[in-house]
């Protein structure tokens, strides 16, 4: 007994399948248009051979929003690293500036200090949102210890 060969075709491979899946290859034969159950596993076994286009797409898109996604992190650390090198520069020039107080006059300069300390705060914590709002009090939560 010999089997028609066509030369279409070559090895004959056979794969047995739950009544579910049988089910749910009749039903996207019908849905696609293929002519066979066979003729859709075929086309199967090529996309997952050549690789799905869609697959591939949706690929090149992700990696996209991520190299996007890390342009912008990128530009936001490089505009932390200015604004802290901003303030280290502020912050080293009012020191070497401003004059330490004289003994009798100490306590009444830091009461003012923690004074103008709390207004600098309130006002930024009133101007941001967000986790930066919740940075902020857990900040002003540490300065009252």
């Amino acid at each position: 007994m010999r089997q028609n060969r066509g030369a279409a075709r070559g090895a004959r491979v056979g794969v047995r399948l739950s009544h579910e899946d049988r089910d749910r290859v009749t039903e996207a034969v019908k849905v696609r248009g293929y002519v066979s159950p066979s003729a859709f596993v075929r086309a199967a076994i090529q996309n997952e051979l050549d690789g799905r286009p869609e697959l591939t797409q949706t690929e090149e898109r992700i990696a996209g929003g991520f190299d996007r996604l890390s342009g912008e992190v990128a530009r936001v650390k490089r505009g932390q690293q200015a604004l802290f090198a901003l303030f280290d520069t502020f912050v080293r020039t009012i020191l070497t500036c401003v004059p330490e107080p004289s003994r009798d006059l100490r306590p009444q300069a830091v009461a003012r200090a923690r004074e103008r300390y709390h207004t600098l705060i309130k006002a930024a914590g009133q101007t941001m949102t967000g986790d930066a709002l919740s940075a902020m009090k857990d900040l002003i939560g540490h300065g009252k210890n």
